[in-house]
Parts: structure tokens; C-alpha cells; sequence
């Protein structure tokens, strides 16, 4: 098989008709062998039914639908470990990315040597509250990453050699970096291509401020897994020894300033006599402990064996 189109979808049932029957021309007139994987998040509306009903009349069709909503990582995940073809295509459901870019993307994969091509919605037609914190997002995930020449992490249209996709895991909220999961696992012929963007045409955007905030945390979360997951202890370590360090050269700064003390009746503990100190203190051992609490559930989850299991209610 040539190409599997992946497409993760949540309440889009309006524009699914209009998207397979745009793929399939495409594939028809390029003559590939193809399949589009549909994978419905726990759609509230008619999702499923227009993709039965679709499956019917097309049968490169296939689909996977949850039986609650779990995010887009969930979905993409699913639908890779069952994608046959030698390259792989993701595209968001809601019409804004173009089938068309498909033969272009197959090339720059089968005959240019990339593992994988990230698209860059150049010109956007998205509202100013979703541009500029994807601005803001790209250039700190570029900085990162150190995958410089990508310019939209989280383009929903991407293309991969299968091979890829079937050694990365994509699990919580890490399709924004699938670019960087990739280069860790080894993949590093990694390019990008300049797509058309189009307005949304049928419902609403599903993105909000928490996708920003959260899109932070966890490319925090992949920086430190990718330097220290595999030798936590260089991290935990280093951090403990200076803490130790810092701690022991402290008892012994209080107990010279006590000696000193008892032989002068002008010298005061200023410092020590301030609440604002020891307030200070709490809240540097606090962050510490927390840093480390959240670095440690996140390596325990990350290694959990049911970190990727979905409840499936039905499949095509």
C-alpha cells in the first residue's frame, strides 16, 4: 500500500463527507493504493454515522472510534499502529488542511529521502488569539529541539515513512512534538513543506489557552526526558549533591556567625530575625519538591503499561 491517510476528528461530521470525497479524487487521480483511517475522539454528534455510512460506499475506508473523548495524541497513536501504508499522512478533519498536498508529500518522502514532512501554514487564516501563541510556541519548540528549520510544530498535516510512526509513541498531549519524538528516536532527515491553509468551514475551533499553557509543559517534559530519562540520576543526583552542599556550607556559615555572637553583645542576626527569610526558605524546598514530584510521576506514567490504552467501541 502506498499511502495511509490519518485523520483524528472530534464532532466533525459536517465536513467528513466533503474531506473523504476530496482524498479519493486525489488518490484516484495519482493511482494510489491508499487507505483513510478515520479515528473518532468520542464524537457527541453524528461523527460515527457519516463514517459507516462513507465505509459503505468507499472501501479503502477504515475506522476506530472511542468510546470517550481522549485527546488527539490517543487518536493518532491508534491510528498509526494500524496504518499498512509505506507513507503515512496526517490531516485534521475540519477542511483547513488540503489533500492536495498529498502527492508532494509522498514525493518528498519516497524520492527526496525524509523521514518526515512537516507542513507550514505560511499565511494563516486563523484569528490573532490562536497565531501569535503558536508564534510564541514554535519559536520556543524550535529553540528546544534544536530542529531549527521547522517553522509549525503542530501543523496537523505531516508526513512520515512508516517506519517512523511505528517507533515513536505519541501518548498525553505530545502530537505537538512528534518533529522531536522523532529525532530521538533517530530520525533526523526531517523537512517541511509550505501547505495552503483554509478557513474553517463547519463548526468551531477546538483550540483554547489551556493547549498553550499545557503546549509548554510538556515540551518541558520532553526536554527532560530526552537529556535524563534514561539516567535519571544524572538530574537527581547533581540536584541533590549541591542541595546537600549548599545545606552543609550554610550549618557551618550559622554556626561561625554564632561563635562570633557570643564574643560581641553589637552583633544581630538580622537576616534570620525576618519572617520574609525563612517564608523564602519554605517556598525554594517547596519548588524543589515539587519539580521533582511532577519530573518523577511523569517518568512513572511515561512507563506505565496502560499509558496508551483506550476503551474502543467500535472499529471498521
Amino acid at each position: 500500500m502506498d499511502i495511509s491517510v490519518v485523520v483524528p476528528l472530534y464532532n466533525e461530521e459536517e465536513s467528513l463527507p466533503e474531506l473523504e470525497a476530496w482524498i479519493r479524487r486525489v488518490m484516484d487521480r495519482e493511482g494510489f493504493s491508499y487507505e483513510i483511517i478515520f479515528v473518532n475522539d468520542g464524537s457527541t454528534d453524528r461523527s460515527m454515522e457519516v463514517i459507516r455510512r462513507l465505509a459503505q460506499e468507499n472501501p479503502h475506508v477504515r475506522a476506530v472510534s472511542f468510546a470517550r473523548n481522549y485527546g488527539k495524541s490517543p487518536a493518532l497513536n491508534t491510528g498509526f499502529a494500524r496504518a499498512q501504508g509505506d507513507v503515512v499522512i496526517t490531516m485534521d478533519a475540519d477542511l483547513q488542511d488540503s489533500p492536495d498536498e498529498i502527492p508532494e508529500l509522498y514525493r518528498m518522502i519516497t524520492e527526496d529521502g525524509y523521514d518526515l514532512v512537516s507542513g507550514w501554514k505560511k499565511k494563516r487564516y486563523d484569528p490573532l488569539s490562536k497565531t501569535i501563541p503558536t508564534k510564541l510556541f514554535n519559536a520556543t519548540a524550535r529553540r528546544v529541539s534544536g530542529i531549527h528549520n521547522l517553522h509549525d510544530f503542530n501543523c496537523g498535516l505531516k508526513a512520515y515513512r512508516q517506519a517512523v510512526v511505528k517507533h515513536i509513541e505519541v501518548y498525553g498531549d505530545m502530537h505537538r512534538y512528534i518533529p522531536y519524538l522523532a529525532k530521538n528516536a533517530g530520525y533526523k532527515r526531517i523537512g517541511e513543506k509550505v501547505v495552503h491553509h483554509q478557513a474553517r468551514k463547519y463548526g468551531v475551533s477546538k483550540f483554547g489557552l489551556d493547549r498553550f499553557v499545557n503546549g509548554y509543559l510538556d515540551l518541558g517534559t520532553l526536554w527532560f526526558q530526552s537529556k535524563f530519562g534514561i539516567k535519571p540520576m544524572h538530574m537527581f543526583g547533581l540536584l541533590g549533591s549541591l542541595m546537600f552542599l549548599i545545606g552543609f556550607i550554610a550549618v557551618v556559615t550559622v554556626l561561625i556567625m554564632k561563635i562570633v555572637a557570643m564574643n560581641s553583645a553589637t552583633f544581630h542576626f538580622y537576616l534570620t530575625k525576618s519572617v520574609y527569610f525563612y517564608l523564602s526558605l519554605a517556598a525554594m524546598i517547596m519548588g524543589v519538591q515539587f519539580f521533582c514530584t511532577g519530573f518523577i510521576g511523569e517518568m512513572i506514567t511515561r512507563n506505565a503499561p496502560e499509558r496508551n490504552s483506550y476503551l474502543i467501541a467500535e472499529e471498521i
